[in-house]
């Protein structure tokens, strides 16, 4: 069955803005599976930082979607994919409370993820999980030049992720478009 919705690959990163270490800095890339449209957009939130600054880049790129369209998420975070594959309904269901100790417990960025549920009643989301920096370090000092060239090589690293997702995504869609991968092959 033949999806009449467009396709999107969206992807997101963060990380701890230099100059204010309390804030952080989001962005993703949106691009549509044929390539003839990308919105490539970042910002910094000020006093946010980690699982929450995950969850606002993916919804602002979900949130820029105008219309319900097939999403592939592809995201560094286990934090977001776990809880898109695992959490949503369970949460929904429990008022979005989970179990901790015997004790039902308010989740946590509750508000971030009512948002994404209701971005997931009009958009259909498969996420996958991949990591771009694989280098753990300590948090960067303003003037170290190293870690602003790693910063550099990560940023270009992402880039160059995005470019080869979309292409990947483009031979796939071209390849396997009508009736998918099944239909290609004669198991359809």
């Amino acid at each position: 069955m033949q999806s009449t919705h467009p396709h999107y690959l969206l992807m997101s990163e963060t990380r701890t803005v230099e100059e204010s270490p309390q804030s952080g800095h989001w962005r993703f890339v949106l691009e549509q599976i044929d390539g003839s449209h990308r919105v490539d957009v970042s910002d910094e939130e000020p006093h946010v930082r980690g699982e929450r600054l995950q969850l606002l880049a993916v919804l602002r790129g979900l949130e820029a979607l105008e219309q319900p369209s097939q999403v592939t998420l592809i995201t560094p975070s286990r934090y977001v994919g776990k809880g898109l594959r695992h959490g949503l309904d369970f949460w929904r269901e429990n008022g979005w409370c989970w179990e901790r100790f015997g004790e039902m417990t308010p989740i946590k960025n509750r508000d971030l993820w009512q948002r994404i549920d209701r971005s997931m009643a009009f958009h259909r989301i498969d996420c996958r999980i991949w990591n771009l920096d694989r280098v753990i370090g300590t948090s960067p000092e303003p003037n170290d030049a190293r870690i602003r060239t790693r910063q550099n090589n990560r940023r270009l690293r992402f880039d160059n992720a995005c470019h080869q997702i979309g292409s990947m995504a483009r031979l796939f869609a071209e390849r396997f478009g009508k009736g998918g991968f099944r239909a290609a092959y004669g198991y359809a």
